[in-house]
């Protein structure tokens, strides 16, 4: 592990972390879960918010794609992700869903706020960020896709955005 510069739980925890938290809305695969946690810790975000029927830890299926990840990135569950954003904005956050729709900003084009922490918000597999939540966001960043399905896996999603803000933020 030390040969990898790899970071202790411990290590993790007193590490700087990236302004960024991830709200999870109503995601029912507990892989995808799994796989955003590591994303987030890969890249040291600040945390996760879980929320609606989105799985929380412990769980096995979560632990088979996190592998670890649970232990080092903080996280909370909240009833509803209206509740997640309404809290984060109080706190000060920017808060931007992960969305295709009219008034999205390219992923490539979008510049995180300089002096303001930001939290993205992923939606549902099938549906998307509800409808009420998108009308509560400080906007919406959409990732340029160009095939026939324009559509990517929530955990796929959230390791571009995560790694291309993560860039972003360090420059």
């Amino acid at each position: 592990m030390a040969e990898l510069g790899r970071k202790t739980i411990h290590q993790f925890k007193e590490a700087d972390k990236t302004p960024l938290v991830l709200v999870l809305d109503n995601i029912r695969s507990m892989h995808n879960v799994g796989s955003v946690f590591r994303t987030a810790d890969a890249f040291l975000v600040q945390g996760l918010v879980l929320c609606g029927y989105t799985p929380t830890p412990p769980h096995r299926d979560i632990n088979k794609t996190a592998l670890g990840a649970t232990e080092t990135v903080d996280w909370q569950y909240l009833p509803t992700t209206l509740e997640a954003v309404q809290q984060l904005q109080a706190e000060g956050y920017a808060v931007m869903a992960v969305e295709q729709a009219a008034q999205s900003v390219m992923l490539d084009a979008f510049i995180p706020p300089a002096n303001q922490p930001l939290a993205l918000v992923f939606g549902n597999e099938v549906t998307g960020v509800d409808a009420a939540v998108m009308q509560h966001v400080n906007g919406c960043i959409e990732i340029p896709q160009s095939g026939m399905k324009h559509s990517l896996n929530i955990s796929v999603s959230a390791g571009i955005v995560v790694w291309d803000i993560f860039v972003k933020m360090k420059k």
